[in-house]
């Protein structure tokens, strides 16, 4: 099979594709064909040496989505589609940037669905965790108000159209004016524009809103996070779930100082576990059926891999990366 190789961490020519032996799935696992992979902001991590616990050389990738292959235990049928997140791939374990991934039957989620492979290939992590976000860490109720700061990440893209389906208010911010429309089509109820001034957001929350957000998601990370958690009305709550800024920890952490009164700070980073099957049928069913939609972006064969992450960390992405690893026949829904 072929496969992305990271010998060790470094630049866009660190991502090696190589031929490697198809895994051999022992009883508990579970070998999936993968028919196409999204590319996330934690495999950027991982080649740049930020990540913790990645041993090399290592095949990288936190999800797939497929078709079983083999599966000893039982616990699946060849043929049977699946999505597959998180557990350690492509840090402790080779993950999804591969024609084939062998990972634990713990963390695999069947579907069934007739949507192409680069629309499914975007659905797991960012719907993973936009939903453990907005439903454990957040308890979003219908008739709150939502800050999705990053919102033109895949993941914010995800949850703007899961809290409109909530019906919640929603806010989010880009730092870039020609994506607005592309937030406002998802439903966003106010697009706000951040200029990386300190507090900006904030104020322009508390102008819309008045007493600010019921809730917040934090997607650029700690540099952002006093800004959010400021736009956040008393006893609101800021969620941090994502880390775009590269940036991972607060210096010299000071919580009276650093919180506002009243306004209550959580994370969340999920598994494949925090994902129902259920809920992930559902949603596809909904992206069926025109009730959702899928912020897809570029999709791109395997040979192309350091193109989908010159992109990413470049921050020029419309939705969300998909990777083909076998060439397959798409094209694009009208």
């Amino acid at each position: 099979m072929r496969a992305v190789v990271l010998s060790g961490p470094g630049d866009l020519t660190a991502l090696q594709i190589k031929d490697r032996i198809v895994p051999e799935p022992r009883p508990g696992q579970v070998l999936i064909a993968v028919k196409a992979f999204g590319v996330n902001r934690s495999e950027l991590h991982t080649r740049l040496g930020l990540a913790e616990g990645v041993t090399f050389p290592r095949v990288p990738g936190i999800e797939a989505t497929g078709v079983v292959a083999a599966c000893p235990g039982g616990e699946f049928t060849a043929g049977q589609q699946v999505v597959t997140m998180m557990g350690g791939m492509g840090r402790t374990f080779d993950g999804g940037y591969a024609e084939y991934t062998c990972v634990p039957a713990t963390q695999v989620i069947p579907f069934t669905s007739d949507l192409d492979w680069p629309t499914l290939g975007a659905v797991p992590e960012m719907l993973q965790t936009a939903y453990g976000a907005l439903t454990d860490a957040l308890d979003v109720q219908p008739g709150q108000s939502l800050l999705i700061r990053g919102g033109t990440s895949s993941v914010g893209m995800t949850a703007a159209v899961l809290a409109k389906a909530r019906g919640l208010t929603v806010l989010a911010t880009t730092r870039v004016e020609a994506k607005a429309e592309r937030l406002r089509t998802l439903g966003v109820d106010h697009v706000l524009i951040d200029d990386g001034r300190d507090g900006g957001v904030a104020r322009r929350v508390h102008e819309v809103l008045g007493g600010g957000v019921d809730t917040a998601l934090e997607l650029v990370g700690t540099p952002t996070l006093p800004d959010t958690l400021r736009a956040a009305r008393r006893h609101g709550v800021v969620c941090v779930a994502g880390m775009l800024s590269n940036e991972w920890t607060v210096p010299d952490f000071s919580p009276i100082d650093y919180l506002p009164r009243g306004v209550r700070l959580t994370a969340y980073g999920g598994e494949a576990g925090d994902l129902p099957a259920p809920v992930l049928q559902q949603f596809l069913d909904d992206v069926a059926a025109g009730r959702a939609v899928v912020p897809l972006g570029q999709v791109l064969p395997l040979e192309r891999i350091r193109d989908a992450h010159s992109i990413m960390e470049g921050d020029r992405a419309t939705g969300k990366i998909v990777v083909l690893p076998r060439t397959l026949r798409w094209r694009p829904r009208s």
